[in-house]
């Protein structure tokens, strides 16, 4: 897989499931110089956040505190995307793109993360979304029905056709 822009990138995945991340480390091992920093744990991974630099960040949702690791992340400039399975639904999923999200990935299509890095990592924000959307549109209908978007048609609109751009991300003291 030489020749990727993956190549030589830091990324960080934080999952409270070791598989996941093992599952990961194998799918991303033949990019070259690429280094994978991992957590299980929100703690291990807001630390990791602030200590490094990276090119992407990959977090899970439920039992990491995702979204608090999301909203760091974003405050910090890291491109993020999601990967979940327990909190797959369009309600998370619009969420986690209006916190600044650049992906959102069922962990049953992890299997092509790395497509959807190379994207978050070449396309615009706005683009990265409408390639997901593309990507993964007929996969969301069939989880989430066939008219998920009606009720937020303007939002998936603008999402799908490239014109979305989140709101400026403001971190949040607990």
């Amino acid at each position: 897989m030489s020749g990727s822009v993956l190549d030589g990138k830091r990324l960080l995945a934080v999952d409270d499931e070791p598989d996941v991340l093992d599952t990961l480390e194998d799918i991303l091992a033949d990019y070259e110089d690429l280094v994978l920093d991992r957590a299980t744990d929100y703690e291990t991974g807001f630390h990791l956040l602030r200590s490094w630099t990276y090119d992407a960040v990959i977090l899970d949702i439920m039992g990491v505190r995702g979204f608090d690791l999301l909203n760091a992340a974003v405050h910090l400039g890291f491109p993020t995307v999601m990967l979940t399975a327990h909190a797959l639904s369009a309600e998370n999923l619009k969420k986690s793109i209006e916190m600044g999200a650049r992906a959102y990935i069922p962990k049953e299509k992890m299997f092509e993360i790395d497509a959807f890095l190379e994207d978050v990592l070449t396309l615009a924000h706005r683009s990265s979304l409408s390639s997901m959307l593309n990507r993964l549109g007929t996969f969301f209908s069939r989880k989430f029905g066939s008219k998920w978007m009606e009720d937020e048609k303007t939002f998936w609109d603008r999402v799908a056709g490239g014109l979305y751009e989140p709101e400026p991300v403001i971190l949040k003291k607990k």
